[in-house]
């Protein structure tokens, strides 16, 4: 088999892939519920409810879980990443979001001045972390429901 045919068919890849493109999905949704306001650039953008990285990481983790083994190191490893990940996501990224939405509103008094700036900075970068914990139980979901409809194909 080639190495491509090995990546688009390797289990654990499309699971957590799956997961993610749900929780993009669901975050354009969600927003829409709250805002009334389609943004469909939401689809491909950081931040929001449920986390995408999340999911990713957690459906890849709980995947290598149940068919390579809780106690391999591959399983240690995914875990570990996963929640740097999903730390990352509630801390450094939601800081950084934080310190862009007070560095814009700094931005618009200048403009206020009369000092144009080029552009803003973005400020949905991390989560909260409901929004973090969701998008943990939504990789857990599609990791067991990818395992009960596929039990018998490993890669």
């Amino acid at each position: 088999m080639t190495a491509l045919a090995e990546l688009a068919t390797n289990r654990h890849l499309l699971t957590a892939l799956t997961a993610m493109i749900i929780a993009q999905i669901l975050k354009t949704f969600f927003d829409y519920w709250r805002t009334k306001s389609w943004k469909k650039a939401l689809f491909v953008s950081t931040g929001g409810m449920p986390s995408s990285h999340s999911a990713l990481s957690v459906a890849a983790t709980v995947s290598i879980g149940m068919y390579e083994g809780f106690g391999t190191t591959v399983f240690a490893i995914s875990a570990v990443i996963a929640l740097v990940v999903m730390h990352d996501a509630a801390g450094i990224r939601r800081a950084a979001g934080k310190q862009a939405e007070a560095i814009n509103f700094l931005f618009s008094k200048l403009e206020d001045q009369g000092i144009k700036l080029d552009e803003k900075l973005k400020e949905l970068l991390g989560h909260r972390p409901v929004e973090v914990f969701a998008g943990a139980i939504l990789g857990l979901v599609v990791a067991l429901v990818s395992f009960e409809i596929f039990p018998l194909v490993t890669s």
